[in-house]
């Protein structure tokens, strides 16, 4: 874990979640990735120095910007496009769900309804 000067202001991750418009669950993201390495409470509560910052995170104003290594700008670009690919795969999929359903033939009156709670 990081080393923290004594005397440094220590926050917990809903605070650096609101100074830095990061939700709690990224920036635990980014800890289990090893990109922010806060120090643990007893209690098990994380808590950051003001000191710490996402690692290629500059800010602009009020909003963080990744001009700072360009190397995680083409690593979010490789996500950005495994994203896409899983979104074209499951809107594939539910195409083929929906022509399926939509070629179903129509319920016949000799059809035993299903059991129930088998939907």
């Amino acid at each position: 874990m990081g080393v923290r000067v004594k005397g440094e202001n220590h926050m917990r991750i809903g605070e650096l979640a609101r100074r830095t418009g990061v939700n709690q669950r990224l920036l635990r993201y980014y800890e289990e990735q090893g990109l922010l390495t806060p120090d643990r409470l007893p209690s098990g509560y994380r808590v950051y120095a003001d000191t710490d910052v996402l690692p290629c995170m500059g800010v602009d104003g009020e909003r963080l910007i990744a001009s700072i290594c360009p190397e995680l700008v083409d690593d979010l670009m490789a996500e950005r496009d495994r994203i896409s690919r899983s979104i074209s795969t499951l809107q594939e999929a539910q195409s083929a769900s929906d022509a399926i359903i939509t070629a179903r033939p129509a319920a016949s009156s000799t059809a035993r309804p299903a059991p129930a709670g088998s939907r």
